[in-house]
């Protein structure tokens, strides 16, 4: 057996440089990279040989960089990743919210922390943390809960069994998410005679599973006895590029779409069979159709409370539920009749079995009545009074009419999220949405994912005030490395969403907006001033009309824009009708009107969750 003598972290980085697609291009796009004593001497000198064999990039913080990743991965419906690696201690533990994030969102990305020394000579090492009753355990442990596969390289071999199991993980359309490999950081630099044959090239084909045949043919009897059958398009759809598929099924069968935030767009808005958002941010038409459905069909969605309005939405008594999911995890969720294979396949196989057969339960009226209501709630207001301040729906219809085919909305926490879903009329591969974690600090850094893996369409990134505070120091990384998007932050000077949300849960007004916070000045913060520091262009907008002619200009600029502008922080999307209850616990006893109202709603509401068949 021929071998090369390489250092571990040499041998990993000509692993993932040769790890291919079947269209030939490298399964691992590049390495994010923040090096420090955990990672700067071992992979640090890997990837720097390695050159344009595997790019390396520096972010700004380690959680945003995988952000950035991880956005790349979303808008690449998982058929290629990046990895990010960091030192041992805070720069690891940065990177578990974003490890959690994909874990939740079931999208693949490698995290390779620097970890302590196998040898334990120096122990403890600067950022070590001890565990005074295992001696095995470190800050890296964190990542266990949140990746889908977790592995401790603490000899040089270890690559040879740990590497083809994380992208046999990374790859699977079932078990796909973070693949954590923590790397000690003297394994790093030891060396050993790998066998060449580690290192051939090798294509990673993404499988689609089968379902069986015995749960088609029950779906399938199922459709034919339903009298008002409704589908459920989740992100699983987009993931098995299986929205041509859907939009046949719809169409030949005669069952309407409704959507979630991760499958929106799957289905272009204009699409006769969508019916638009589903749940407690969802369109009245879409929501009339789920609570009157005798038959549920979701397809590639993990029925998220958002999506199911806390299991009160579907309110049929004798409703029945079906899952067509990948992973029997979620195919049986909640009592229902799973269908365990690929959404493309499944669909297919359906519609085969259904023959001929076709509803036509509902009101294709409805649809049309409600994208009216959206488009005149979304018309910029007239004869305002002086110093009003427009709202949210504005601010999505200025970039609605100045949008094309190729614009992408992305967003991931705060007022927009449940306002983009209700009210953005997106174009089929339109819409992304990180709403599996919500995950404020996501935007910025998401966006440059998202350009990066679509450098021909138009990203705009809706962001408010507080997420923009939380992680904006990407903004300087897409600015370096030229890569353009616009940026539309909504300041409503504090948490708005939640602001609402505490006043509807019979809460007095407290610790959202800066106006209720304990502090000694409300604070005055310049963002046009801040992000034009960081080298973007950065203006405000002075109202929406302004606001339009502002997106407009920035759309051929080689690097991102940022428009500010001020909005009204007491209205969320809903006044255009549709929405639905969500259970956010209401405390039992308190001494507010306020409160006992609220209360007494919620003990109301709960009484329509259907949670099983």
């Amino acid at each position: 057996m021929s071998t090369v003598r390489l250092t571990a972290a040499q041998a990993m980085v000509r692993y993932l440089a040769a790890q291919m697609t079947e269209d030939g291009e490298r399964f691992i796009d590049g390495v994010w990279a923040i090096f420090g004593h955990g990672n700067v001497a071992g992979l640090g000198e890997a990837l720097e040989k390695a050159g344009n064999a595997l790019p390396t990039w520096r972010g700004q913080n380690e959680q945003t960089m995988a952000h950035t990743a991880i956005a790349y991965t979303k808008a690449k419906k998982r058929t290629r990743a990046m990895a990010v690696t960091t030192s041992i201690g805070p720069g690891a533990t940065n990177m578990v919210t974003a490890a959690a994030l994909a874990h939740v969102n079931r999208l693949p990305v490698l995290l390779i922390p620097g970890d302590v020394f196998a040898n334990r000579a120096p122990d403890p090492v600067l950022q070590q943390v001890e565990d005074f009753t295992d001696g095995t355990v470190s800050a890296n442990d964190c990542f266990r809960p949140v990746s889908r596969y977790f592995d401790r390289i603490s000899r040089p071999e270890h690559l040879l069994t740990a590497l083809p199991r994380a992208f046999r993980v990374m790859t699977d359309p079932a078990d796909c998410g973070p693949v954590t490999l923590a790397f000690c950081q003297d394994t790093q630099a030891e060396a050993y005679d790998y066998p060449e044959s580690f290192f051939e090239p090798t294509v990673w084909r993404i499988r689609r599973p089968e379902p069986d045949r015995r749960d088609i043919e029950e779906v399938a009897a199922l459709i034919r006895s339903a009298k008002k059958p409704v589908l459920v398009c989740g992100g699983g759809v987009v993931y098995s590029q299986a929205e041509d598929t859907l939009a046949d099924f719809a169409t030949r069968h005669g069952i309407p779409v409704i959507e979630t935030q991760a499958g929106k767009s799957a289905l272009a808005q204009s699409h006769p069979m969508n019916f638009g958002a589903a749940g407690v941010d969802g369109a009245a038409c879409a929501n009339e159709l789920a609570e009157h459905s005798d038959l549920v069909i979701g397809v590639g969605t993990r029925f998220q409370d958002f999506t199911t309005g806390s299991w009160a939405l579907f309110k049929e008594t004798d409703r029945k539920l079906v899952s067509i999911n990948v992973q029997g995890f979620d195919a049986l969720k909640h009592g229902s009749v799973g269908v365990v294979g690929d959404a493309k396949v499944a669909l297919e196989k359906l519609s085969e079995a259904l023959g001929t057969h076709k509803s036509s339960a509902f009101d294709p009226q409805s649809r049309l009545d409600w994208l009216a209501k959206v488009d005149a709630h979304c018309s910029a207001r007239t004869g305002v009074p002086e110093g009003y301040l427009p709202l949210d729906a504005e601010v999505i219809g200025a970039v609605q009419r100045t949008a094309t085919d190729k614009t992408i909305a992305m967003c991931a926490a705060g007022t927009m999220p449940g306002a983009l879903k209700l009210l953005w009329r997106a174009p089929q591969a339109g819409y992304h949405m990180e709403y599996g974690y919500s995950c404020m600090g996501y935007e910025i850094a998401g966006a440059m994912g998202v350009k990066l893996a679509n450098p021909d369409r138009d990203v705009v990134c809706f962001v408010g005030d507080g997420s923009y505070m939380m992680a904006n120091s990407e903004l300087a990384t897409a600015v370096m490395r030229r890569v353009p998007f616009t940026v539309v932050l909504t300041d409503n000077r504090g948490y708005g969403c939640i602001n609402r949300l505490q006043a509807g849960s019979g809460g007095a007004p407290f610790n959202n907006l800066y106006a209720d916070c304990n502090v000694e000045a409300q604070p005055d913060i310049d963002f046009v001033a801040h992000a034009a520091s960081m080298g973007a262009q950065a203006v405000k907008a002075k109202d929406i009309a302004d606001l339009e002619a502002r997106i407009l200009e920035a759309r051929d600029r080689p690097i991102p824009t940022v428009i500010v502008i001020d909005t009204d922080p007491m209205h969320g999307p809903g006044e255009a009708g549709g929405g639905h209850w969500w259970d956010v616990a209401v405390p039992e006893v308190g001494t507010t009107v306020e409160l006992k109202r609220a209360r007494a709603s919620y003990e109301e509401n709960r009484t329509h969750q259907n949670l099983v068949n």
